[in-house]
């Protein structure tokens, strides 16, 4: 790809429309300064003290603060929240991201899934996380959210460029993009050709048809029914798993970039080699992102896979916390990755 070819597409994503579907997580990091910890007087156990806590939409708020980076238009989420203190926190944040989060229904009997990271910091030293703590929901979503969601859906079809799929809840029908979610995108995707569909799942990405796919490579295995052992080739299984779904499939591989399959062909996307520091927490959301947009403006598939590469070299290096990349930071990662790929060549 050329900076022309990339300009081009970075051009038209102030005038597009991308509605992201799935679970919303609040990604809530708590600073902790070792050097104030304290000694409970009642469980005579050491008391860390947090000095600063910051709040992320995280999951399919990630892809949404990334889009909304990226500078496309507009950027809407579609999920359910629970009526708590992390569901407020969580709107907060992406509405501060100018996220449009009218699509968000307030469900008491969910709770609003979060991922709690304690990081410690020592003067001089990197961050340490410590034991994450999660909130999740482990019963199926309540039917009149489900009914709720399917009808919101059917507008996005209709009044949006895209819509990107976050399936982030290993439980199955316990999130968002439950198995009558999932079918109705089948549909949709049919009766709305001109609308791009991009779907994610930590569990589930063999289940998903006619729309576009997003697994890494562990996650395409398990679609396929293989362990990494006795599995095939990537391009085999890229081939394979979208025939399967009957959409392109990308199928990342970290920092080697990823595949893309369309029709019994695929095109390889190396990636931009990182150096120092990273965080990969995130960045297959990133790519998630990239890839949408992209596509949403016209982007090949293999163009599409590397604006999403270059989103996630981006986002990678920026060290607890949920990263983002912005136009011009893409643009001066393609000079980079150009002449990266030059010299390896």
């Amino acid at each position: 790809m050329t900076p022309q070819e990339l300009d081009e597409i970075l051009a038209r994503f102030p005038d597009l429309k991308v509605c992201v579907l799935g679970d919303l997580f609040l990604d809530k990091y708590l600073d902790i300064d070792p050097a104030l910890a304290e000694t409970s007087l009642e469980t005579g156990l050491e008391a860390h003290q947090v000095v600063q806590v910051r709040c992320y939409p995280g999951a399919a708020g990630t892809v949404a603060a990334n889009l909304a980076a990226l500078g496309v238009g507009r950027v809407a989420l579609l999920s359910a929240i629970g009526d708590d203190g992390e569901g407020y926190e969580l709107r907060r944040a992406a509405e501060r991201l100018g996220i449009d989060c009218a699509r968000l229904r307030v469900e008491p009997e969910f709770h609003t899934p979060t991922y709690t990271k304690p990081l410690s910091h020592s003067p001089g030293g990197k961050p340490v996380e410590l034991n994450r703590l999660d909130i999740k929901n482990r019963r199926p979503l309540p039917a009149e959210a489900e009914e709720w969601i399917l009808a919101r859906l059917e507008e996005a079809a209709a009044g949006f460029d895209a819509i990107a799929i976050v399936d982030q809840v290993q439980e199955r029908n316990c999130g968002v993009v439950t198995d009558r979610v999932r079918a109705a995108l089948a549909r949709l995707a049919q009766r709305h050709p001109r609308t791009v569909l991009v779907a994610d799942s930590r569990c589930r990405i063999g289940e998903f048809r006619n729309v576009i796919v997003k697994p890494n490579r562990a996650e395409a295995l398990a679609a396929l029914g293989r362990t990494a052992a006795a599995g095939s080739d990537p391009a085999g299984l890229a081939i394979e798993l979208a025939a399967r779904v009957g959409r392109p499939a990308f199928v990342t591989l970290g920092d080697e970039g990823l595949l893309v399959a369309e029709a019994g062909h695929v095109w390889a996307v190396p990636g931009y080699r990182v150096s120092g520091e990273v965080d990969p927490v995130g960045a297959g959301d990133s790519v998630m992102a990239g890839i949408v947009a992209a596509l949403s403006s016209g982007a090949g598939l293999p163009q599409a896979g590397l604006v999403g590469c270059l989103v996630a070299s981006i986002t990678i290096q920026q060290i607890g916390v949920t990263g983002t990349a912005s136009p011009a930071q893409v643009r001066q990662r393609l000079v980079e990755y150009r002449a990266q790929q030059g010299s390896a060549g």
